[in-house]
């Protein structure tokens, strides 16, 4: 023993005698008869009287065991490679089979108990003293314990193996599925199988930002599709619009910049991702307002439409903002900002100046300014449609860039309605 009162590695082995091994030698095939009669009586799964493989299998793992036990019992440093290779295959193919070890180590307790009775009534034959008859079960309780750990390690690796396979499977369909050009409907069904991935009849691809090197790994839904090695990280939920499957994707979202894309058929799940990605790279310049929850496209579809092209909203801004082109940029800014809250506030100067927290005198002063500048555009609906849009898109590309130019507190206005046109000449 050693101080700490644990069994040092080589004992009990080293306190056997050496010629309890010729007296166990001629009993091996008695003993493995009897280990495989109990064993395929006590536990219902070894119990095959139709599969010779199988039987042959038990028998071979039987006779491997007692052999290598009465050569440790003769070397005590007899190498146990070989035994606890065998173990760490049946492990492997137990876990190939989708089988647990219950069985198994069933079949080794029941086992061990007839080796331990053949043992004792061995002893009472000859002679043996309780202190060897002790080592004897120390040495066989170790035995057993090596053999459960050499199997459990081959379960582990090819559990571990499967997951790893199975989760490549996966990564490679949700590449298939944001292909664009869709991959074959064929190939995507085959694929899915070969990934225990039921086809669902909708889905949402959402995009995830980069978490901080300190941010918790997110726990999917096992039926959701998940590649975070990607550029941009990102997943497949089917059926999102489900019972109960918002919350569900909310909760394990939450904590993550996750931006959940449109639902639309399996077949389409490419155009979903492209949506969530424009959505996401939106949040991280600031123009859509990052949330605390999972942020979702179709609840920012008006803008964007708006960004879907900049170099053409540009283009347009440059065609229709040119009368303000002259101005200083604070002039330009105040002016934009009056003619976008005029064209939303259906004309009222008052609706304006509360938009805009200024004096509806004020408002009155730079329509006249807006007027001149402008003139006859501002009376050709087709016209006023257009400066919405690229107003629009000039004040949320003003809020991210940090230029706000509406104070937080309101200022009491007037009540009454006062509807302003602008007059032909």
């Amino acid at each position: 023993m050693s101080d700490d009162g644990s069994t040092t590695f080589g004992r009990p082995w080293a306190d056997l005698p050496r010629e309890l091994a010729d007296h166990m030698r001629p009993h091996l095939d008695e003993v493995a008869d009897d280990m495989i009669q109990e064993i395929q009586t006590k536990v219902r799964e070894y119990d095959r009287p139709g599969d010779g493989s199988y039987s042959g299998t038990l028998r071979q793992a039987v006779e491997r065991v007692l052999h290598y036990f009465v050569d440790r019992v003769a070397d005590p440093g007899h190498e146990p490679a070989s035994v606890t290779d065998f173990f760490r295959a049946i492990g492997r193919g137990e876990a190939g089979e989708g089988r647990s070890l219950d069985a198994m180590q069933s079949a080794m307790r029941v086992g061990g108990m007839v080796a331990w009775r053949r043992i004792t009534e061995g002893a009472e034959a000859q002679q043996v003293s309780p202190r060897t008859l002790g080592a004897v079960g120390e040495a066989l309780m170790q035995f057993q314990d090596e053999l459960a750990k050499a199997a459990a390690e081959g379960f582990s690796q090819a559990k571990a193996a499967v997951a790893g396979e199975m989760q490549r499977r996966r990564k490679r369909l949700l590449d298939l599925l944001f292909a664009d050009p869709p991959a074959a409907q064929e190939a995507i069904a085959d694929l899915a199988a070969a990934a225990h991935w039921p086809l669902p009849r909708t889905v949402a691809a959402v995009a995830l930002g980069r978490p901080g090197t300190d941010a918790r790994q997110p726990a999917f839904p096992p039926d959701v599709l998940a590649d975070l090695t990607r550029r941009t990280p990102s997943l497949i939920i089917p059926d999102p619009d489900g019972p109960g499957r918002a919350k569900l994707v909310d909760r394990a979202l939450s904590g993550s910049l996750a931006v959940v894309g449109p639902t639309v058929p399996l077949m389409e799940a490419a155009r979903s991702i492209q949506w969530a990605r424009k959505t996401l790279c939106l949040v991280q310049r600031g123009v859509i307002e990052a949330q605390d929850g999972v942020i979702r496209s179709v609840e920012h579809m008006s803008t964007l439409i708006l960004f879907q092209d900049e170099g053409l909203i540009t283009s347009l801004a440059d065609l229709r903002l040119a009368p303000l082109s002259h101005l200083r940029a604070s002039q330009q800014d105040r002016l934009a900002e009056t003619l976008l809250a005029w064209l939303q506030s259906g004309r009222n100067a008052n609706e304006v100046a509360m938009r805009l927290h200024v004096h509806p005198q004020t408002v009155r002063y730079r329509l006249r300014q807006l007027e001149e500048l402008f003139g006859d555009q501002l009376l050709d609906p087709d016209l006023r449609f257009d400066l919405e849009i690229v107003l629009r898109a000039r004040a949320l590309l003003a809020d991210n860039a940090g230029e706000r130019i509406i104070p937080q507190a309101r200022e009491a206005v007037g009540d009454s309605a006062e509807v302003v046109t602008f007059r032909r000449t």
